[in-house]
Formats: C-alpha cells, structure tokens, sequence
C-alpha cells in the first residue's frame, strides 16, 4: 500500500517518475537480437522477485485456414509437454523446486506464458523456457491426449451461459475474419483436432519464433546478466516466422439479431455490439471509444443507474471498447431479470446511444475520467508480476510498451466533441449486432 500512495504523490506532485508525455513509470531497456527476439527489461525494486513474461503474438485471430481453429489455445497447453532436455514431468519439478509458479493465457491476438520466482534463478528460468520455445518435443499418442482434453474444456465452457452468449456474438458478427471464432475454437474443429498431429507440428514451426515472440522480464535483477543470458540462451534459436493469411472482413451493411436458447437454466442475456476499428494510438474516433464505454454504460452512468439501481431490471450492465490488432467491435453486455424486459432494456440502451449522438458529455466527468483510468493503470503496477501482467496486450498490439505513452498521452487529448463524432459514426443500426439469449423452459 505505500508503494502505491508513493507512486501517486510522485505522480501528483510532477516528480522525477513522470514527464509530460511518459506514463509508464519505469525506466526499461530493449534487447534486440540477430534473429529477431525482442527482450524488455525492466528493473525495479521487488524484495527478490521476478516476473518472467514470453508474449507470443499469436492467437486465435492467426487461425486462418478452413477447420484449423482452436490450435493457439491447444499449444498453450502443449507448450508444458517438455522437451528431450527437460520432458514435461522434468520441467515441472525444476518449476516447483525452485518455488515459482508457471501458467499461460490465450486471447484473440497473443499467448501469453509467464512464471513469477526468486531473483537468484533468473538463469535456471531463462534456460527452461527458451529449450521448450526452441525445442519442444511430443509424440502423436500425447498429442492426441491432449486435443481430448481440450474438446473436455470446450464442452466445460459450454456449461456457462456467458461462454455461450460470447461464442454465437462472434459467429454472428463476422463472416470471413478469423475472429469469427473464440479462442477455444469452433466444436468440429476441436472435434476433429485428434487427426491433426502433422498440422499442429507446421503451427509451432511457423508461429512459435523468434521474430514473434517478446520475452519480458521485470522485477530485482541485474541488466547486463539478464541480457547475457537471453543472448546465451536464446541466440541460436531459428528465425522463420510466417505471416497468417487472414482475410479482412467486409463492411457490414444490415443488422443482425440472433436468439439463443441455453441448454440450461439462467436469466436472460443480452449483447448489443457496433464494428468499429482496430487498435490506434493516433485514430482519435478509435480512442474516444474508451471513454464513452465508461460515461455511457459504466457503474457512475446515467443508464446503471436507473436500469440496476432503479428500476431494478438487470443485475449487471457493462461495455468494452475492443482493443485488437484489427477492426473489432464495440460491446455492450447486460443480464436482464426478468424475460418480458428484454425489449425495454435493448431500447433503453439504443435509446443512450441516441442520447449521447446528440448531447456532449459533460467534460468534467470526461477529464475526470481521464484521471481515473490513468492512476487505475498506474496502481496496477506496484510489483513485478502486476508490472509484467499490464503490459501483453500492449506487446500483442503493438510489438512493444512504448505505445503505452502515445495511448495515454492521446486519451488526454480528448474531447466531448470527438465522443460526439465518433458515437455518430461508429453506433449505427447497419453495423450492429444483437444476441439474446434465454434459459431453456
């Protein structure tokens, strides 16, 4: 806790951490080797510890061959499966004798493999983690084991009305893009994925390299070792990434309104999306988005309050922006009470957007805001591992950190007049998406 009140008083009173247009608080330095690898290293005062972050800039988005989805997901798993230096029963001992804790994520556009340990086994961390991205090593039979579990997992995710809700969104909103399909991947591919042994070894080959990987280290360690030793340890591995041949999507010219019936019992769900445009430090329509999410259907909004505090209607309402490598769309997500409210509350929230189509936000909610979300990024970053955590996405859309500034610094720059504009532009009926789904009576 005082290393966050020091960070805001540094912040508030104009200390040496931050300059007119730097926002990330610590100095990092950059490791750039011949084959590729990115390496950022950010040292920072931690009681011992280090995160170690592999942000591999793949995820389902790269999924662009027919019947091939879900393979970003299914090598988040395989990537524990070892190596002939350290097989998976190896790693996973070295990982808890030296008591750090190892895990994974997959999003649309990255995967992400991170560990958080002792400063003093830096070295050991470096070398277990390069041999499996350079070299992992599984049979078809453990393969196979695998792609069953994942079909486990996806029938698991088809428990929860959410993960429902979410998957007939995006079939729904996107026809030719790979972001048709969530991360786990489309039912018949996973199906299928038992079949598929030789495709998932061209997978690895293509996108696990190091021309798409960053590798992130934060925390109580020394530069020049940690720099030695990504170039030790990393510097033979083979460059040869191979770029996804993804298909953009079309411009959306009618409404779409799906319902859904869950297998289940549950309260009904509503999601009401508009395509709008890739990540963009420097589209001011892109970054006026951020803003609006937040005054027009977040907890402090006008609209929460009278459909949840109110009125009583839906237990939960909420947007996000969407911040991805390429053109998305803007969601908002709302759990109704009652069946015979689903109308009402879809018009209430068309009716907000009109609202605020015609109408400024008031500009010290809006600077306000500003505030807020700037110390909430900068509160997160008070040890190595919410360090290391805040930054992959950035990694993912970008390459690097240094976009964090440029975000930030722009957000700034924000006016109710661009919220107006880019309402108008980006909220209309052609470009929505609309899902509703019931329990099963």
């Amino acid at each position: 806790m005082f290393k966050k009140i020091l960070l805001i008083l540094l912040i508030i009173n104009g200390g040496v951490m931050l300059s007119q247009n730097k926002i990330f608080p610590y100095e990092y330095s950059k490791v750039k080797l011949d084959n590729g690898l990115s390496a950022i290293l950010i040292p920072m005062e931690s009681a011992g510890t280090v995160a170690f972050y592999t942000v591999v800039r793949t995820g389902s988005r790269d999924e662009w061959e027919d019947g091939k989805s879900g393979f970003a997901h299914f090598f988040e798993h395989m990537m524990f499966r070892g190596t002939e230096r350290f097989p998976g029963n190896v790693y996973d001992s070295i990982v808890t004798s030296i008591g750090a804790d190892a895990n994974a994520y997959t999003s649309s556009d990255l995967t992400v493999y991170h560990l958080n340990f002792a400063a003093e086994d830096l070295e050991t961390v470096i070398d277990i983690e390069s041999d499996r991205f350079q070299n992992l090593k599984y049979t078809k039979e453990q393969f196979q084991t695998e792609a069953g579990a994942v079909l486990g997992e996806y029938r698991l995710g088809r428990t929860n009305p959410r993960s429902v809700l979410f998957e007939e969104l995006r079939n729904l909103a996107f026809d030719t893009h790979t972001y048709q399909h969530t991360t786990i991947g489309f039912e018949e591919d996973i199906k299928n994925m038992p079949n598929l042994y030789e495709y998932s070894l061209s997978f690895y080959q293509r996108y696990y390299r190091p021309e798409n990987c960053v590798v992130l280290i934060v925390g109580d360690f020394d530069k020049a070792n940690a720099k030695n030793w990504i170039e030790k340890y990393y510097g033979n591995w083979k460059s040869g990434y191979v770029e996804p041949n993804i298909t953009p999507e079309p411009t959306q010219t009618e409404a779409r309104l799906k319902e859904v019936v869950y297998e289940g019992r549950t309260l009904p769900m509503i999601a009401v999306t508009f395509k709008s445009d890739e990540f963009d430090v420097n589209n001011k329509k892109f970054l006026s988005k951020i803003p609006f999410a937040e005054l027009a259907f977040g907890t402090t909004s006008d609209l929460y309050k009278k459909l949840v505090l109110q009125e009583q209607k839906v237990t939960f309402i909420s947007a996000q922006p969407g911040m991805t490598r390429d053109p998305y769309f803007f969601s908002i997500f709302a759990t109704v009470k009652d069946e015979k409210d689903i109308d009402y509350v879809i018009s209430e929230i068309k009716n907000c957007i009109e609202y605020f189509k015609n109408n400024l936000v008031d500009n010290q909610k809006l600077e306000n805001l500003k505030k807020r979300n700037k110390y909430s990024f900068l509160l997160g970053l008070d040890s190595p591992r919410g360090v290391a955590a805040g930054l992959p996405q950035y990694i993912a859309l970008s390459g690097g950190i240094s976009v964090i500034d440029s975000l930030f610094t722009n957000l700034e720059k924000i006016t109710p007049e661009d919220v107006k504009k880019t309402v108008n532009e980006y909220f209309i009926p052609e470009r929505s998406n609309t899902i509703i789904l019931r329990g099963k009576k």
